[in-house]
């Protein structure tokens, strides 16, 4: 076989190839094509930029657009940069526009302007409006695509209407009713598909819509789409005009974020928007050492406490073997208390006008698990302890120091988030490590102010 025959048998096999991976792709769910892709460039130099755009390439328009939104940035940017300005256009083109505005965000200011100059100038528009919203509220999560009708439309008008612009909304579940642009109300489809074809839309209008405003918080939206069990919620303006819609996948993102950012707040730990791999070590120590330096410092207070009692401490020495014990049972029931509080309040099922009804339940609580734990504690230090002389004093000033550092942690632990939220500081900041740091504090002196009275030192 000539050099020729050879290169044509070649490029015949890649194409049949090809033509396979197109085929079993296409099977495929967008999510799961863009984890794969991600997952393949993560395996080193078998697979890289060449082979990702290439794969990319083989899918249908529909399909990239969906599994291009599924990719994170890292990926999003490797393509842009591969893509000629005709094909970003048309991936951009195909997406939802919130999708479009997500992936803007990530992006450093020369793609997001080469983005803007190969998307038409309406959409363009709609998207330059999406990006002024603040960050973090509704009208920057919202998109602008959805079907809307006005009232006095006919049932066969409206269907006609989704018919002709369905596959370009991001939903036609839910549907809008307008007058003047004004929100009327809603209507679903099912409505519209049992319902005779000259029969007026504003006679299937629910008129009791659920709604909120352009700037209202994303995390106050999910807790509206939590309460009601929405697929879509309505953007309205000042003027109750409906500008977008909010639809649950983004809400879902919304929820994910904000349990993201709690969970690294209450472990002391400044909020970071990349992946734990993805983020550098200096990045990591920086978003850390903060909090450990505070923490470490405040610290200190316990040290200095447990110096001023070093007469009790050289008298006595068995008292410096329970003082991790109370530390530690005081700073879990510290952090349990805190963390029940600040899940109720994110759940929006505290308030704080709830504040001393919230005291005194914790108040019972603790005064229930310290009598369990001291019961236990006192049999303990009897029974490994019992060949020391005046025991059961000690075991008593024990358990009496544990009563009271349980309900000191628990009644800190309910507080704090309470008083967070009352001056507008996030609750999560007052978590297990700052409750941890006060309670060992609190613990120390207590322990050894109820030693010195009843061990007569």
């Amino acid at each position: 076989m000539d050099k020729i025959d050879k290169m044509k048998a070649a490029i015949l096999i890649k194409h049949r190839a090809l033509v396979q991976l197109k085929n079993a792709l296409q099977e495929m769910n967008p999510a799961d094509i863009a984890q794969l892709l991600g997952e393949l460039m993560g395996q080193g130099d078998d697979f890289g930029e060449k082979e990702l755009t290439l794969i990319f390439r083989v899918l249908s328009k529909e399909l990239a657009a969906e599994t291009f939104a599924y990719m994170d940035s890292d990926l999003q940017m490797i393509l842009i940069n591969a893509f000629s300005d005709r094909e970003l256009k048309a991936v951009i083109d195909e997406l939802f526009l919130d999708d479009t505005v997500d992936i803007i965000e990530e992006m450093p200011a020369n793609v997001v302007s080469r983005i803007l100059k190969n998307t038409d100038p309406d959409r363009r528009k709609q998207i330059n409006e999406l990006l002024n919203y603040p960050e973090d509220s509704a009208g920057s999560i919202m998109t602008t695509e959805f079907v809307f009708f006005h009232k006095g439309d006919t049932v066969k008008e409206a269907i006609d209407r989704v018919r002709s612009i369905g596959l370009v909304k991001e939903t036609v579940y839910t549907c809008y009713v307008t007058e003047q642009r004004q929100l009327v109300g809603t209507v679903t489809l099912l409505d519209l598909l049992v319902a005779d074809d000259d029969k007026i839309v504003e006679e299937l209008t629910d008129t009791n819509v659920i709604c909120v405003g352009t700037h209202e918080d994303q995390e106050s939206v999910a807790h509206t789409f939590a309460k009601y069990d929405l697929p879509a919620l309505p953007v309205v303006d000042t003027e109750n005009r409906i500008v977008g819609i909010i639809t649950y996948d983004d809400v879902i993102d919304v929820i994910r974020e904000e349990n993201t950012e709690d969970i690294s707040v209450m472990n002391a730990v400044v909020p970071n928007e990349d992946s734990y791999l993805k983020t550098g070590v200096f990045k990591h120590v920086k978003s850390r050492i903060g909090w450990l330096l505070v923490l470490m410092i405040s610290a200190t207070f316990t040290g200095l406490i447990t110096n001023h009692f070093e007469a009790q401490i050289a008298a006595l020495p068995l008292l410096v073997s329970f003082i991790s014990m109370l530390t530690d049972t005081g700073g879990n029931c510290g952090s349990q208390s805190s963390a029940m509080i600040i899940q109720g309040m994110a759940m929006d099922e505290i308030h704080l006008k709830d504040f001393w009804k919230v005291l005194f339940k914790e108040l019972r609580i603790a005064l229930v698990c310290s009598f369990i734990l001291a019961v236990v504690n006192f049999v303990r230090i009897v029974l490994i302890y019992r060949n020391e002389e005046g025991i059961l004093m000690i075991a008593t000033a024990v358990c009496v120091a544990l009563v009271a550092t349980v309900c000191l942690a628990k009644v800190i632990g309910c507080i704090l988030p309470m008083v967070a939220k009352k001056i507008h500081v996030d609750p999560a900041v007052m978590s297990a490590p700052l409750v941890t740091t006060i309670v060992d504090c609190g613990s120390t002196l207590i322990y050894f102010s109820v030693a010195t009275h009843l061990l007569d030192f």
